[in-house]
């Protein structure tokens, strides 16, 4: 990266950095179970509400509890099932269509990540009518305050029900983008482990690294604080305890809500503190491919870290003592090789593949152009790489 470009990028982090004491974040409140959410709608006046979700997990049954419940509490709803795993702006405006045409008030995310993007993105829309999906791109363009959120996880791992991100794919061009404003953070976020119980094997994995790779992106970039750093720690333990337990048995209640606990804590992290380019790849890869989320970051993970080498090797120590992985003794750079080779022990154990052969070279260019324009300068990594560096990494990811 140009000398010139390089110091803009870390000024713009700094001056970003300086700023996180007086900027507007708030942890959304939590409910224990779905029994939960009839009581919150009452209390704000709430009569209506529009679920956002897929059909996959619609045809699962997932959503009757939640659907009973409003039911029995005289709450009316609809339901916007078509989200698919990289939410496109078409899902967005169908779900706007359908929150206006049904009269809703509040909007319930129930799903993973791409649900709750979608949702996020819905009640921009909502709110902002004359502003495409495209002109939210980036940082702080949304502003208003969206209709009532409340978010419901059944992954553990996207975080999504706490941030104030939205990813949203643009289809015809193949582009994915994050949209970022504090009034995307939902308003609550149902922490209820029942609705994780069973997920299958290979979601379990991907989500629960998506969660590992938020914790350790906000932990080793150079806008953390206290209570991130302390929340990052947090998630990194609960998932060296609890994810392969999840993995190995579904129906593990320790280990879900362990797990769910792990992603919400690697979410008030990343929210405040930022990730770095292995998001902006993995996005890159979702808005090509449409390679899901969690499997990206998992497969990017160790190789970025290995990249990133010393530069990362203190904090990434730091976090592996702390989070018991490694010996408190272990010096930083065995303590940083073993929290990679474990990582990767991770993802090996599990079944998550080691490369995406199926990337297209000629593709990468592309790719690495939107890496960069995402992730400079706004993420703070702990090594700033231009598009031509940035493509090195795809080259990894690829296999050789």
């Amino acid at each position: 990266m140009r000398l010139t470009r390089r110091i803009y990028c870390r000024i713009f982090q700094t001056v970003f950095r300086a700023a996180l004491p007086v900027l507007p974040y708030r942890n959304p409140k939590i409910i224990p179970s779905v029994a939960g959410i009839a009581d919150v709608c009452r209390r704000k006046h709430v009569d209506s509400v529009m679920i956002v979700t897929d059909s996959g997990i619609r045809s699962l049954g997932l959503t009757r509890f939640l659907e009973k419940t409003l039911e029995e509490n005289g709450i009316a709803f609809c339901i916007y099932d078509r989200t698919v795993a990289n939410p496109t702006i078409w899902n967005v405006e169908e779900a706007r269509e359908l929150y206006l045409a049904h009269g809703a008030r509040a909007i319930i995310a129930f799903g993973g990540g791409s649900s709750m993007d979608c949702a996020k993105a819905a009640g921009a829309r909502i709110v902002k009518p004359r502003q495409s999906i495209s002109r939210m791109k980036g940082l702080l363009k949304v502003h208003k305050k969206l209709p009532l959120l409340i978010a419901v996880p059944t992954t553990a791992g996207t975080g999504s029900e706490t941030t104030l991100a939205a990813v949203i794919t643009d289809s015809e061009k193949h582009h994915k983008y994050p949209i970022n404003d504090f009034s995307l953070i939902p308003r609550y976020a149902v922490l209820d482990y029942h609705e994780t119980l069973g997920l299958p094997k290979s979601i379990t994995a991907t989500t629960g690294m998506d969660a590992l790779t938020h914790a350790v992106e906000a932990y080793i970039g150079n806008s953390t604080t206290k209570e991130t750093r302390i929340m990052a720690e947090e998630a990194v333990h609960l998932i060296y305890q609890h994810l392969k337990a999840a993995y190995e048995n579904g129906s593990d209640k320790e280990a879900r809500s362990g797990m769910l606990k792990a992603a919400y804590c690697a979410g008030v992290a990343f929210t405040k503190s930022y990730v770095g380019y292995i998001h902006a790849v993995a996005h890159s890869l979702g808005g090509q491919y449409g390679t899901p989320h969690g499997l990206a970051n998992a497969v990017i993970l160790p190789i970025v870290l290995r990249m990133y080498g010393p530069a990362c090797e203190k904090k990434l120590a730091r976090l592996a003592r702390n989070a018991g992985v490694v010996d408190r003794k272990m010096k930083d750079k065995e303590a940083a090789g073993c929290f990679v080779e474990w990582v990767q022990w991770m993802n090996d154990t599990m079944e998550i593949p080691r490369h995406f052969p199926e990337i297209q070279e000629e593709d990468i260019p592309t790719m690495a152009r939107h890496a960069d324009q995402e992730g400079n300068p706004l993420y703070p990594v702990p090594v700033l790489m231009d598009r031509k560096e940035l493509e090195q990494i795809y080259h990894e990811v690829k296999g050789r």
